[in-house]
């Protein structure tokens, strides 16, 4: 068995928690003293620095929210001067405003150290060659992957998103071994690929490593049966580190947390209370090496499980199912966090009801998303050609916002249904979720 730090990855449980309980302490008091957010919040629960010992220590801290993140923009959440900022990386809110964090040099490394984990327990060495088709730019997905590849000495080939065709001559020619990209657009080159009449014999791929949107075991097997690969899973956010805070290994029966950089939590979403291993709850995330950005007890708003049973790959870290669903109305379209309420703004700021629906589903293998939003009688009697005017404006305008595009249908008065409780406002019919 193949491990990139055995020392880690293999340490005893011992060997974990006083490793986590000595930079928990560390990291409380350095964002006490250097991040003003986190020092008022702390005061406003009477907790201290020196009242954080250990990881049993740690309910005493406060939760932080994604709200925090936007209340804080750009940089007031970062615990080093800017001058040690080498890379900063930004997501999508439910404003116009994006989430952004922060990397020191260090940070860097290490987020590529628990990339590489993830590269090495899907089977790749030095010998191969790293196909990575996650986004490039202020999205984390790409230059994880990437730094990950160069980690274990890999050969990265950043061809990003988009251009399929493109993609597979490249695969073929170059001899790409392992694939990094979300899991519907493996699916569609998949798909790409046996249109061109040809077959998984003609790639090179042996295994894929999928994240930043949800997908089913259903999936897994039909990206596996396709392409002739092992699918892994991978879990990250941008908040936390980006791809690579978990990763999926052989046995595929969940992903691995890196526990030496993050302490896991499952707590009630509804009361905050901490939940034992082997309960369903919300996720929550403590950062304890990240220089720039060390978020505390951070809710992810994802709904799994933690085990700490032992595991046939031999690793000893806690492992996470995939994630179950979330507790609030986020969208993951393309690996793009959508809210309902970005939408709404959109609408309402340019005249439009609130009478509307999102329509979400996966079209050969792509997520897309049509908008319905009713017009007035008036509106709805011009012309074919002025309609079709209003429909394209509207969806530019939702385009320059939500990174996507999204298709836009205009309806008569009248024709969503109206409901007299909460106002069913998103019909997924993605079936993303197992059952």
């Amino acid at each position: 068995m193949a491990y990139y730090q055995p020392q880690i990855e293999t340490a005893s449980r011992e060997t974990i928690v006083a490793l986590q309980n000595e930079r928990l302490v560390k990291t409380v008091k350095r964002v006490y003293e250097n991040v003003p957010f986190y020092h008022e919040k702390m005061d406003a629960v009477g907790v201290k620095p020196e009242d954080i010992r250990s990881i049993d220590d740690l309910h005493k801290l406060p939760f932080s929210y994604k709200k925090d993140l936007r209340d804080t923009y750009p940089f007031g959440l970062f615990a080093v001067p800017m001058k040690e900022v080498v890379r900063l990386h930004a997501s999508s809110g439910t404003t116009g405003k994006q989430i952004v964090v922060g990397y020191t040099k260090n940070d860097m490394e290490l987020w590529a150290d628990c990339f590489a984990r993830a590269l090495v327990a899907a089977g790749a060495t030095a010998d191969d060659i790293v196909h990575v088709s996650y986004g490039y730019g202020l999205f984390t997905g790409g230059l994880g992957a990437d730094g990950g590849a160069m980690r274990i000495g890999a050969t990265a080939v950043p061809v990003s998103t988009g251009n399929t065709q493109r993609q597979i001559t490249i695969m073929r020619d170059f001899g790409s071994t392992v694939l990094c990209c979300t899991p519907s657009y493996a699916l569609h080159i998949a798909e790409v690929l046996h249109e061109s009449g040809l077959t998984k014999d003609d790639i090179h791929l042996k295994a894929g490593i999928f994240g930043a949107e949800p997908w089913t075991n259903e999936m897994r097997r039909q990206i596996e049966e396709m392409l002739g690969i092992t699918a892994y899973d991978i879990y990250g956010l941008t908040e936390v580190l980006g791809p690579g805070v978990a990763f999926e290994c052989s046995e595929q029966t969940g992903m691995h947390i890196n526990e030496d950089h993050f302490i896991v939590e499952v707590i009630d979403p509804d009361t905050g209370e901490v939940l034992p291993d082997g309960a369903q709850g919300e996720l929550v995330f403590t950062c304890i090496t990240k220089e720039a950005f060390p978020i505390l007890r951070y809710r992810t708003r994802d709904i799994g499980v933690i085990h700490r049973g032992k595991c046939s790959c031999g690793r000893t870290l806690v492992k996470m199912t995939k994630p179950r669903g979330r507790t609030d109305d986020m969208l993951i379209i393309r690996g793009v966090n959508v809210f309902p309420s970005q939408i709404e703004t959109v609408l309402l700021e340019r005249g439009y009801t609130a009478n509307y629906q999102i329509v979400v589903d996966r079209e050969h293998n792509f997520d897309s998303i049509e908008v319905q939003v009713e017009i007035s009688s008036e509106v709805f009697s011009d012309t074919v050609r002025g309609l079709s005017q209003r429909a394209r404006e509207l969806s530019e305008a939702l385009k320059s916002l939500l990174g996507i595009s999204a298709k836009v249908t205009l309806l008569e008065p009248n024709t969503i249904p109206r409901s007299e409780g909460k106002a069913v406002r998103v019909i997924d019919k993605r079936q993303l979720l197992d059952r």
